[in-house]
């Protein structure tokens, strides 16, 4: 039998201390509780098994960092002065830019943003992350950017486009295409 609490703190004072044959394990985000008479058998020492007695188990936890954002939503770029005005800023820190060409109408477009936005949470600090919907934008900005296809992630950095991935396939597959996109020009 097990349970899974939010709190170690309850998790022990409502069983370990009511009863001492329970044992408590842990593993990812949460303390795992099971009942124990007295040895047990340990595999997590790089396959070497061993008995252990009861004084040998410690109660583990893993929380989450909360210190930074999972995601971050992509700031979108309506028109060819601020695409202009973004360019600028990110040619002043050095810094590059990925912009994501979509269309609301795309379902690759769709199902891919959510995780350009976690991508964006990995490299916060480094580059910034933006969206144009090419169907509410000047097909002024659309030709400036040189899209024909959709969804396009490109790179831009000192004022120019440097590399770009055509998402046309698996969402999995592109975010590791950025990804290295991203590590050869940062």
């Amino acid at each position: 039998m097990s349970i899974l609490a939010a709190n170690s703190h309850i998790v022990y004072r409502e069983v370990i201390l009511r009863d001492p044959q329970n044992q408590l394990s842990g593993g990812g985000s949460c303390l795992i509780w099971s009942r124990s008479h007295g040895l047990g058998v340990d595999g997590r020492r790089g396959g070497e098994w061993r008995k252990m007695k009861k004084r040998d188990l410690r109660v583990e936890a893993f929380w989450p960092d909360t210190t930074r954002p999972n995601v971050i939503e992509m700031q979108p770029i309506k028109d060819c002065d601020q695409l202009d005005q973004v360019l600028a800023q990110a040619q002043e820190l050095h810094q590059a830019i990925i912009i994501d060409w979509m269309a609301n109408w795309c379902r690759k477009c769709i199902y891919l943003k959510p995780k350009l936005e976690k991508l964006a949470a990995e490299y916060d600090t480094k580059i910034k992350f933006y969206t144009v919907d090419v169907n509410n934008v000047p097909q002024g900005l659309v030709k400036r950017g040189n899209i024909t296809k959709m969804p396009t992630i490109q790179l831009w950095k000192d004022g120019e486009m440097k590399a770009e991935v055509i998402g046309g396939h698996k969402a999995w597959i592109v975010i590791d295409e950025v990804r290295e996109m991203i590590l050869k020009f940062v």
